[in-house]
């Protein structure tokens, strides 16, 4: 055959997108809101969760109190289904544990006729992609439905759909516990002694802290949550002993302000501050890890740089609290514009930067915000954060409505993005802190798009 004998390669025709559902990666909060959403406004959906149960990430911490209260954790249109169902609200000023919201709240949520026949427990996503085009193909990219790859029991199948909201989380993908953001050479030879965030210091594994030293390492609430349990500990058990590594030279966000709305998230802060000053809490500031080796004993050995010294630290068990990144990876095919600094959303991402403010209080914003080149792809909940810390549910929430708007052609009320979110009564724009608001301003209610700032 010539090349002028070739036959004529045409493209298949395109089914319409309509036939397809919206599938939902993750069965946690977000990702339950989300689907709620759908199903108020007769959206087609699926949900895949690749643990067992509605709220799987939040089983693994359960043990932690939340610092927001019910009033902020129930999703406005997840209430109403449950409602409907004849669900009993928790007090809404009570802090639940997260085995309360996983309990209480989301699986009776995931439980409800409208959701429960959309679910699927057990997969999990690995890929993202277009059918039968790679990130670089563009002809008929947008009438061309998404391919989810999935695996379940040991078994690969793949999902079409016309949208994907992507509330997978970041709870799987903790950052490295080195400066340089890498696992340390040695970490297999360690991996006995290192924890990830939110171990239950309490309760299951109380053993392994009773009466130990322990790393505590990170600057954020995950790790103040660590060192309270284990302040507690301290006073059960002798000889056990805390040190808290940061890199940073204050642990001023951890801390927080006596004007913070949220009275849990303020008790943390000024707890941990006093365990510091009382020397319950040995503070190292300005530590920066390089490796991890194992010591004599069956301990582990950090080795790093003190303000440019060099410095080890001998600790029984090192706890890994340095916060979260997105799993990006499964979305190596799909159009992204992402922040080269958080990973966020590109313009989500200058307002939840931490090298930019501190704030807790997160400007409105929604499907505009949301939106990457790939149309009808979204990352919600905390992924959409990136690395930036100080997600919210209330935020995740309000997302969800909003891309729920926009799917279902509700295009105006996508764009009116109304939220009201606790204040935390402090906001750093660098990292020595040195310029702060005392108290951020009022609570806004401002449509997506518009450059507001905690510290404006």
């Amino acid at each position: 055959m010539t090349i002028q004998t070739l036959p004529t390669l045409t493209m298949p025709p395109r089914r319409e997108l309509a036939g397809y559902p919206v599938a939902i990666i993750g069965a946690g909060p977000v990702g339950l809101a989300a689907a709620a959403e759908l199903a108020e406004r007769g959206v087609d959906f699926i949900v895949l969760e690749a643990g067992d149960t509605a709220g799987a990430a939040v089983t693994s911490w359960g043990h932690t109190r939340l610092f927001s209260p019910w009033e902020f954790l129930i999703a406005p249109a997840a209430g109403r289904l449950l409602d409907a169902a004849g669900w009993e609200s928790p007090d809404a000023k009570r802090m639940p544990y997260g085995s309360d919201l996983v309990d209480a709240y989301l699986v009776p949520l995931a439980a409800t006729p409208e959701l429960a026949p959309h679910i699927r427990y057990g997969t999990t996503v690995t890929d993202v992609t277009r059918r039968g085009m790679d990130r670089t193909r563009s002809t008929n990219r947008s009438s061309t439905p998404f391919l989810l790859r999935t695996t379940s029991a040991g078994q690969t199948s793949e999902i079409l759909a016309r949208a994907v909201i992507d509330t997978s989380g970041t709870y799987s993908t903790p950052n490295g516990l080195i400066a340089s953001g890498l696992t340390p050479v040695h970490a297999a030879e360690v991996a006995a002694n290192v924890t990830h965030a939110l171990p239950d210091v309490l309760g299951a594994d109380r053993a392994r802290f009773a009466g130990k030293h322990t790393l505590v390492v990170g600057a954020g609430h995950s790790a103040a949550n660590t060192l309270l349990k284990l302040a507690a500990l301290v006073r059960e058990e002798p000889g056990t002993t805390i040190s808290w590594v940061i890199r940073g030279s204050s642990p001023v966000r951890v801390y927080g302000s006596s004007a913070d709305d949220l009275e849990g998230r303020r008790q943390l802060g000024s707890t941990t501050h006093d365990l510091v000053r009382s020397g319950t809490v040995a503070l190292i500031d300005q530590f920066e890890i390089d490796d991890l080796t194992p010591a004599d004993g069956g301990r582990v050995t950090t080795h790093g740089r003190r303000a440019g010294t060099v410095t080890a630290i001998d600790a029984d068990t090192v706890v890994n609290a340095t916060g979260f990144r997105p799993n990006i990876d499964m979305l190596r095919e799909i159009r992204l514009s992402l922040d080269d600094i958080v990973e966020a959303p590109a313009a989500l991402a200058p307002l939840v930067d931490p090298n930019l403010h501190s704030c807790g209080t997160v400007p409105p914003h929604g499907v505009v915000e949301l939106s990457h080149p790939e149309p009808d792809f979204y990352i919600a909940g905390m992924k959409s954060y990136g690395r930036a810390p100080t997600f919210l549910l209330a935020t995740g929430y309000e997302q969800v409505r909003s891309i729920a708007d926009e799917l279902a052609g509700n295009r105006a009320a996508a764009r009116l993005v109304q939220l009201v979110l606790p204040e935390t009564g402090v906001c750093s724009t660098d990292e020595t802190g040195s310029s702060c608001c005392v108290t951020a301003p009022a609570r806004t209610k401002s449509s997506v798009g518009t450059d507001s700032s905690c510290c404006s």
